[in-house]
């Protein structure tokens, strides 16, 4: 795109109500942060994997997916995630689904005044690739009110953007808090259930036989892969250049929904402070580094001794850490009761005891 055509689109969006910073809603569109590690290898597991705010999703599918966060990127990006099928599946069940998508919360889209008479076009664009020539799916699901709509794309062996328009919806408003109001699904493999009907190009009620109409299947060979990068979506009709941003603002962003306070292979770090609470129970505040979208839940690594409590010039090695009282947005209260031993009021701190396997990951992801 010339200069003159961005500055063009860039000033159409802005008189649509949108263009200038922070005009991406996508966290980590350039799938830069990846605190929970860079690979796994075959999972069939639906979660976050590696790079930030991007989930896999599987439904009755035998198909399984090696995930990393891959330097193969277009020009002006560093980073990809990348999509290997480890184990294919050809014989496709009525039900079997396989996508990936990114959650975004009401109270960030208020902009879009969607569910109104003055209700704006969004744009959505992306850079992808893959093996071989394939058709996939985008869908936009409005899940305060059960409508969406899809756009099919091709994927070749070179990158290449996908830009897609997206019409004001003036049925529906999003909900003005944080929970999930809008989904982009990325949809790579389905059966009949979801690929039957018609594809719904336009906003309307969800019927799911129309959600992924036309799609290739991402496990029909161990060859396929499927890269993306740079996935925008801003208020507007046209999409303007990808809006980078640094990465320490990306990173603040993706610890609203997920902050890994010890990282996996850094299981030695120090954590917080910490207390005997009483004899036989250790109690620690976890401050957060930035708010959290909600109270957090607590992973950890379940493992004989990955963690231990030092005070006064004693330890103790535990396993894992259960959430206490009283845990927040801001920070958040854990506790062993069944490992510690001491006395009522000592003071100290608490350690990973496993430099490549313990992790400890507070979640707060839609």
């Amino acid at each position: 795109m010339s200069k003159a055509a961005e500055l063009a689109n860039l000033i159409g969006n802005i008189n649509a109500g949108g263009g200038g910073v922070n005009r991406n809603v996508i966290i980590n569109g350039a799938m830069n942060v990846a605190q929970r590690g860079t690979s796994v290898t075959g999972t069939g597991t639906n979660a976050y994997h590696t790079v930030d705010r991007f989930r896999l999703a599987f439904n009755n599918t035998a198909g399984r997916v090696t995930m990393t966060q891959d330097s193969s990127a277009p020009e002006g990006f560093a980073n990809s995630i990348k999509l290997a099928c480890s184990t294919a599946d050809t014989s496709v069940a009525a039900d079997e689904y396989f996508f990936m998508d990114t959650k975004l919360e009401g109270q960030n889209l208020q902009t879009i005044a969607k569910g109104t008479s003055s209700a704006k076009p969004l744009a959505l664009s992306f850079y992808v690739k893959g093996n071989a020539s394939a058709t996939y799916v985008v869908e936009l699901y409005d899940s305060d009110n059960n409508r969406n709509l899809s756009k099919s794309f091709s994927v070749t062996t070179d990158w290449q953007r996908v830009e897609i328009a997206i019409p004001a919806d003036t049925t529906g408003a999003f909900d003005d808090d944080n929970a999930e109001s809008l989904g982009i699904t990325f949809w790579l493999h389905a059966g009949s259930n979801f690929t039957s009907g018609t594809l719904d190009t336009t906003w309307g009620s969800n019927t799911n036989a129309n959600r992924a109409v036309g799609i290739s299947s991402f496990f029909d060979s161990t060859d396929r892969t499927f890269f993306i990068t740079g996935v925008q979506l801003e208020v507007g009709q046209n999409p303007t250049e990808f809006e980078h941003e640094p990465y320490a603002t990306t990173f603040e962003k993706c610890l609203r929904y997920f902050y890994a306070v010890v990282p996996k292979g850094e299981g030695n770090a120090y954590i917080a402070p910490a207390w005997n609470y009483s004899s036989s129970t250790m109690v620690s505040i976890i401050d957060h580094k930035v708010e959290m979208r909600a109270a957090p839940t607590v992973e950890t690594i379940d493992a004989s001794n990955d963690f231990r409590f030092y005070r006064n010039n004693a330890a103790d090695d535990f396993d894992e850490m259960a959430l206490s009282s009283p845990s927040t947005t801001r920070s958040t209260a854990v506790f062993n009761g069944s490992d510690i031993s001491g006395t009522a009021g000592h003071a100290g701190g608490i350690f990973g005891n496993d430099a490549t396997n313990a992790y400890f990951y507070l979640k707060a992801e839609l």
